[in-house]
């Protein structure tokens, strides 16, 4: 049996735990740069180092998101789970705001009235608010697919969508869908896997870029 570490204040553990990952993951590696800093924090938050063949990145999606963090832009979350992902104490100093709609009368409303779910009606809902913003979808494949309807007709220009369902029923194809289209930066992850925890940390990555104050490295 292996001995536990005598390793107990947090950010010890975080130090320690991105150094056993850099340690496993030796260069040269899939992702370089700041790309490797996101990957690196999806890995730590699942321990599944099956990331290094399934995340994907849109050219520039990085620096979009950490420009648009930096300049204090919203964030709206498909799901409770992915908000409380990403932590406050990350998005006030740079002035950003996150919001979730699941709960919202009029989302509730909605849904009950066109036989769709929460989720699709909750972008409905912010879509005239959401240009600008990071959209963080960590479970409903009916928000993203909503979010690419309202972006291929115009209708919406988030600086970044980070688009991680997770499932069976149109996890896999939502994403191949964010994939082939080139109107908006993304994140995402190929096939079923994803979730909340994930999505939130791709955007506490690019929050920890921004506020360090440094343009995201290449």
């Amino acid at each position: 049996m292996t001995r536990p570490r005598d390793i107990t204040a947090p950010m010890d553990i975080e130090r320690e735990s991105m150094r056993i990952i850099d340690a496993e993951v030796p260069e040269p590696r899939p992702f370089a740069g700041a790309q490797w800093l996101v990957v690196r924090r999806m890995i730590h938050t699942s321990a599944d180092f099956e990331l290094l063949d399934l995340a994907r990145f849109s050219p520039g999606a990085v620096q979009a998101g950490v420009a648009a963090l930096a300049a204090g832009c919203a964030l709206f979350t498909d799901t409770h789970m992915a908000r409380c992902a990403i932590p406050l104490r990350r998005l006030a100093p740079l002035g950003c705001s996150i919001a979730c709609f699941m709960d919202d009368p009029e989302v509730a409303g909605r849904a009950r009235s066109e036989g769709i779910t929460r989720a699709r009606a909750a972008v409905d809902h912010a879509a005239e608010r959401m240009d600008g913003a990071i959209l963080v979808v960590g479970n409903a494949p009916t928000a993203l697919l909503r979010i690419l309807e309202h972006v291929q007709a115009g209708r919406m220009a988030p600086a970044l969508v980070v688009g991680m369902p997770v499932g069976f029923v149109n996890a896999a194809e939502s994403k191949e869908l964010l994939m082939a289209q080139d109107r908006v930066p993304f994140i995402t992850i190929a096939g079923r896997k994803g979730g909340s925890a994930l999505a939130g940390s791709a955007v506490n990555a690019l929050a920890d870029l921004a506020l360090d104050g440094r343009p995201a490295p290449p």
